[in-house]
């Protein structure tokens, strides 16, 4: 890895570069049911299918079908079953991109996670490699403490990603930074970066 005066931060995107597989998807069957998910899929496909077609934003889509399957959930049985998404994400994980992130860590690097995938399944995956931050989505919570159905803050896909990095990190000038990612809503990200590699395998 380049050696730099500055301090280096190696950032990284989640489903598809850290994992196999799309998480959300995942967690939907994991939490509600194969049956429960193939109904909610039909239910949305005209929704989905106007996202593919760019009719309809990616993130409008997402937090509709979010909707369907989580509104009303407590918000700390959300949070358990996220924790226990844990064990099952390892089952799909990207070894040789988690081996980038160990090797950025073991250099003293810091390293943050920034996914368009929700926090709270993706932070409690991430915590046992000691990554500085996971820069997610968030979910809204009502003050009876169950979700809405809505997220609270934007899809953290494209330009957003980098919005996110450069509030947690806003002295641009002060480190140099990798970007991991695998697709079109990691662009900017890599764009942003000094070193950015596409993860195509």
């Amino acid at each position: 890895m380049k050696n730099s005066d500055k301090r280096v931060l190696a950032v990284f995107d989640f489903d598809g570069t850290l994992t196999k597989k799309d998480t959300l998807l995942e967690f939907i069957i994991f939490a509600c049911g194969r049956w429960h998910f193939y109904a909610g899929i039909l239910l949305y496909s005209p929704v989905l299918l106007m996202m593919l077609l760019h009719i309809l934003p990616n993130w409008k889509a997402k937090e509709m079908l979010f909707g369907h399957f989580f509104r009303g959930w407590s918000y700390r049985k959300f949070q358990s079953k996220g924790k226990d998404f844990a064990a099952i994400i390892d089952t799909f994980r990207r070894d040789s991109v988690l081996d980038i992130l160990k090797k950025h860590i073991g250099d003293g690097h810091d390293v943050y996670v920034v996914s368009a995938s929700i926090e709270e399944w993706v932070q409690p995956y991430c915590s046992q490699f000691h990554v500085k931050s996971v820069l997610g989505t968030k979910v809204e919570v009502d003050a009876s403490g169950n979700l809405t159905g809505k997220f609270l803050t934007r899809n953290c896909y494209g330009m957003e990603k980098v919005h996110r990095l450069t509030e947690a990190e806003p002295d641009r000038e002060d480190y140099y930074l990798y970007a991991y990612g695998d697709s079109r809503g990691d662009r900017e990200l890599i764009d942003f970066s000094d070193t950015g590699i596409y993860i195509t395998t």
